[in-house]
């Protein structure tokens, strides 16, 4: 029995039908039995960090104008979801070798210094620990980890920058050219995933 208590589902594949990894994300959150799930789906976009939220998030919350705390509104509430999450599913279709770049832009909202990672005399430590990741990878036909692969470790890095460095990977590969044969694969990992956080 998991004890998992919340999941966020991020989601950025342009299909909402036929999506391998939707498709497999849902198979993965029904492991944890019923646990709580937040679903953000980025696939239609998300605002692209600009000057005024870099400046906005290089300002001390205390002295940000109302201007500034608008810029960075969508930025809090996502980090509040990943904050409040047990576990983080993310789905990460590959697109040109790299991931899409909604999710992209979802990463540059939530990479925020002073709230999920903050600098030390050691250099930056991730804020968001004692987390699990799941990524639910799925390509045309990129080896999952292969040097053309610029998705999964790059996300992986990414999670392990904010904390989260317990993190498993689901891949279904090839689905443009052995499609049963990738789900049938993914769905091997996601039977054997481990259910604790």
């Amino acid at each position: 029995m998991s004890t998992v208590k919340k999941i966020l589902n991020v989601q950025s594949s342009a299909r909402k039908e036929g999506s391998f990894t939707r498709e497999l994300s849902q198979k993965v959150i029904d492991r944890f039995g019923g646990a709580h799930v937040v679903e953000r789906d980025v696939s239609a976009g998300l605002p692209l960090v600009d000057e005024m939220w870099m400046g906005a998030a290089h300002t001390p919350a205390d002295a940000r104008s109302d201007e500034q705390k608008t810029a960075l509104a969508l930025s809090d509430e996502l980090i509040n979801e990943l904050r409040a999450a047990d576990v983080i599913v993310v789905g990460a279709p590959f697109y040109n070798f790299s991931m899409p770049a909604s999710l992209k832009t979802w990463i540059d909202q939530v990479a925020r210094a002073g709230e999920t990672f903050s600098y030390t005399e050691d250099g930056p430590k991730g804020l968001l620990e004692g987390k699990k990741a799941i990524i639910v990878a799925a390509s045309g036909g990129v080896p999952v980890g292969s040097p053309i692969d610029f998705n999964v470790p790059y996300l992986k890095q990414v999670l392990a920058f904010i904390g989260i460095t317990e993190v498993e990977v689901v891949a279904a590969v090839g689905v443009a050219m052995k499609p049963e044969e990738a789900r049938s694969e993914a769905e091997a990992a996601i039977a054997a995933l481990s259910l604790a956080a």
